[in-house]
């Protein structure tokens, strides 16, 4: 009987051990619901400036992360000289950053500055924020890669948006080479998003998801077409995420609300 109850108490003590050893066999993995789009200014294929129907848009997909591309900031009268990051964030209660890739002076002194270029908005609160312009040819338009550090539920995520250039391949490619040394080898789980302007077969584009995944080649059904919003032809529209997060679904939405469409994606983040 003694020995019975030596080895009772036995395992009653090993219990606890193997409880408590297994919260160290991995963290609990966070869901993730990301969205990439080109809002075009806010203007529609129908060329009506309605940046309401956007904001609904993301409110359906249950967006955690969004990047926006073609985002004016008092530009001029196509976008009513509105702040459209400012709106968005506002309209949808999230935190905002902005990169703007063009920066002119005012129309009037005292004015603000006339901005165009791409915005992070977040459910979660953004801890640090860059932009760093890309590779610029003669006669090209300023494109720029704005990364943010972002918390979610404990862990960190660094969410990467850009817009590179549609008119010139080498141009096109050389910032896709600076895209990835300005990202490196980071061991933060890192999502790149944005309007890529060229299709998963180019060079460019191979120079990126040498690097990091296509969600949508994992998790996307169909051919994943985005432009033109009206009868899409062309995938262009992406989004690539490295080791630590972990794609579960991918979809396309389709809206008039752009000559874009919006790329949704849901991750595990771990």
């Amino acid at each position: 009987m003694r020995k019975l109850l030596t080895v009772l108490v036995g395992l009653l003590m090993a219990v606890p051990t193997v409880a408590a050893a297994q919260p160290d066999a991995g963290r609990p993995e966070r869901p993730l619901t990301v969205m990439t789009y080109n809002i075009h200014h806010g203007a529609g294929i129908d060329g009506v400036l309605d940046l309401e129907r956007i904001a609904v848009l993301i409110e359906q997909s249950g967006a955690d992360v969004v990047g926006l591309q073609e985002v004016d900031r008092h530009w001029d009268v196509r976008s009513n000289w509105v702040d459209q990051p400012a709106w968005f964030a506002a309209r949808l209660n999230m935190h905002y950053a902005y990169a703007a890739n063009l920066d002119l002076p005012p129309v009037n002194p005292g004015e603000p500055r006339r901005q165009y270029g791409t915005a992070i908005l977040s459910k979660y609160p953004i801890k640090d924020f860059e932009n760093t312009l890309l590779p610029l040819y003669p006669t090209g338009e300023q494109r720029g890669l704005a990364v943010a550090k972002i918390k979610v539920r404990g862990a960190d995520l660094r969410f990467a948006n850009t817009h590179l250039t549609s008119n010139n391949n080498a141009e096109r490619l050389e910032q896709a080479q600076k895209v990835v040394e300005l990202l490196g080898n980071s061991k933060t789980p890192t999502l790149l998003v944005g309007d890529l302007n060229a299709t998963p077969t180019a060079p460019e584009i191979k120079t990126l998801t040498a690097v990091y995944d296509d969600t949508w080649t994992e998790v996307g059904v169909g051919p994943g077409y985005t432009i033109e919003a009206g009868n899409p032809t062309k995938r262009i529209d992406f989004q690539l995420h490295s080791a630590g997060l972990r794609p579960v679904t991918a979809d396309v939405p389709v809206t008039p609300a752009s000559d874009h469409l919006p790329v949704v994606a849901s991750f595990a983040l771990r």
